[in-house]
């Protein structure tokens, strides 16, 4: 009897160990919940200072353990498999098992396994496996082509962009041997062999079979005894390099040339100065007059008064070879008949009554070696224009009252709005001086035919006024739209006088569409009543016709359209488009 008991005390001591050796943690649990058993590695996972884990012990003081898991399987006998326990220091996996005696549920076995470690590696793990799929899509992304190799000259890995260049396909050489390659004469030589002999980085031009040729360069990658474990070969196709050394250059031509461009339009719009050009036809004045700046002879230039003549003058001689020299102007229609002569070629002392003791240099001698603008050149006197045709022709002329010749290097460009053609015709004006100065005519077309340059016009003109006044007032949109309808007789200087009388007359930094003063061709009588051909007036007519000239009786009396609107009780965009629609020919 003592050996039988002394053999069972050394089974369960047997038990004992084997138990305490286990690496997973065992608790075993009576059905009061009681633990009757457990083992280290299990008071190694619940021991963490404020819970002591020990035979006697209540499961349910183990906290968050799982009790009413433990409760449902002494109630149901169905075991429990993979539930996840969240411990402080650690991950818990628990499978639980009721423990059966003679048919009835006695306790419940449970199972613990720390899953932190694997969870620790399956992280790792992924983490390698990100860090392998960003290499893969670097490689792939690669524009050369990638050839790699093992120690040994094994093709390990090969790149979409080698398949490209080549034209070989990496099923074709994944796994094979770079010597064997060579050897079927797929290539003539091999950089990868050349790097494992030489263990270091190479550089060959080579030839793939098919007629591909390509530069490769070779490089080792060493392992931690020192010996060559991988080879990367970088590939580049010639043919792709020398088509990209060509686009490289037409890349920088055309660099070159957009940087020109851009020095030559800062260049234009410097000279262009107060010039607005927006319009395809002032477009095409300018490239005309920049071709004509070029070539040192007579320009004659026409168009309505105020169209910018002048400016336009300016703009040829700063562009021209003589910008550095004198720009002289001279309106012939401005200085009187008895003084235009003295004026244009100056004058010897004592020449006339109430001359300058010295004399007088004229314009033409103070315009040597530059340009001189003669605007209205249609008023020239006949004795003038041989005067000045003498000039054109042999470079000399005389003061007024003297008879030594004064040579002078001038650049003739004349302006004139009138019908020059007519004058000849009608033998007011030269016909040998009108070939003179007409070599190179420039027509300007009147503001109504250049509409698109309206807005910038009078943006320009307003930041001008505002400059002048310390001001900061602006045209609104509308205004700048609405601004673009009228027909502008006076062109230009037209323009100008609007914007300076809305700027005068507003009292807003915005400057609206009442603002608008009404021009003077506005308030003329508006249209005829139409007649049919039996002399009787329709209704719609009649009604348009008595509306037309309440509109323009009421513009007649007042100054703006803000003002006419009022006393008609419209508002101001009402009585706007009115105005326009009742005068067609000025839209």
């Amino acid at each position: 009897m003592q050996d039988r008991i002394q053999t069972l005390k050394n089974s369960i001591a047997t038990w004992s160990h084997a138990m305490d050796a286990a690496h997973n943690g065992v608790i075993i649990i009576d059905r009061n919940g009681v633990i009757v058993g457990c083992n280290e590695a299990a008071r190694r996972i619940f021991n963490d200072g404020s819970v002591s884990l020990s035979v006697g012990c209540l499961f349910s003081d183990l906290g968050q353990t799982g009790w009413q898991d433990v409760k449902k399987i002494l109630e149901t006998g169905r075991p429990q498999i993979g539930r996840r326990i969240n411990l402080p220091q650690s991950a818990i996996i628990v499978n639980r098992t009721p423990i059966v005696i003679e048919g009835k549920i006695e306790g419940v076995v449970s199972i613990f396994q720390d899953i932190s470690e694997y969870e620790n590696i399956i992280t790792e793990l992924k983490s390698y496996q990100e860090l392998h799929r960003r290499l893969e899509a670097i490689i792939e992304s690669s524009y050369d082509g990638l050839y790699i190799t093992d120690g040994k000259a094994k093709t390990l890995l090969v790149n979409s962009a080698y398949e490209r260049i080549t034209g070989i396909s990496r099923k074709n050489l994944i796994g094979r041997n770079m010597k064997d390659l060579v050897k079927e004469k797929l290539y003539d030589h091999s950089v990868t062999l050349e790097v494992l002999k030489s263990k270091r980085s190479v550089t060959i031009m080579q030839h793939i079979k098919g007629g591909k040729e390509v530069i490769v360069t070779g490089a080792p990658i060493f392992d931690a005894d020192g010996e060559i474990s991988m080879v990367v070969t970088n590939v580049r196709d010639i043919t792709e390099l020398n088509q990209l050394r060509m686009q490289l250059e037409e890349t920088r031509l055309l660099s070159s040339r957009y940087h020109q461009s851009i020095l030559e339009q800062e260049e234009l719009e410097h000279f262009l100065g107060e010039m607005v050009v927006k319009s395809t036809s002032m477009l095409q004045v300018v490239r005309k007059a920049i071709k004509v700046a070029k070539v040192d002879t007579s320009v004659m230039l026409t168009g309505e008064s105020g169209v910018g003549k002048s400016m336009l003058a300016r703009f040829i001689h700063d562009m021209g070879a003589r910008r550095e020299n004198p720009f002289v102007t001279i309106n012939c229609g401005a200085i009187p008949e008895s003084l235009i002569e003295s004026e244009l070629f100056g004058y010897e002392k004592g020449a006339f009554t109430g001359a300058l003791p010295g004399g007088k240099a004229g314009l033409v001698e103070i315009g040597d070696k530059g340009t001189v603008f003669l605007d209205e050149i249609g008023e020239l006197s006949a004795n003038l224009q041989v005067k000045l045709l003498s000039v054109l022709e042999n470079k000399i002329f005389t003061h007024v009252g003297g008879t030594k010749p004064v040579a002078v290097d001038i650049r003739i460009i004349a302006a004139t709005n009138k019908n020059l053609d007519d004058l000849v015709s009608k033998g007011i004006f030269r016909e040998d001086l009108y070939y003179r100065v007409n070599v190179l005519p420039i027509h300007i077309p009147p503001l109504r035919e250049r509409r698109d340059d309206i807005p910038a016009l009078a943006s320009k003109i307003m930041s001008k006024i505002n400059q002048k006044h310390k001001t900061n007032k602006r045209l609104d949109p509308s205004v700048l739209e609405s601004l673009r309808k009228f027909n502008y007789p006076g062109n230009v200087r037209e323009l100008i006088n609007m914007v300076e009388r809305m700027f005068t007359m507003s009292e807003d930094e915005y400057i609206c569409l009442m603002d608008i003063p009404v021009p003077d061709y506005l308030r003329d009588p508006f249209m005829r009543f139409e007649e049919t051909e039996d002399g009787t007036l329709p209704l719609k007519s009649a009604l348009a016709g008595w509306e037309s000239q309440l509109i323009k009786e009421t513009i007649r009396r007042h100054k703006t359209i803000a003002e006419s609107a009022k006393a008609l009780r419209l508002h101001p965009t009402t009585l706007w488009r009115k105005m326009l629609n009742s005068t067609p020919t000025h839209n």
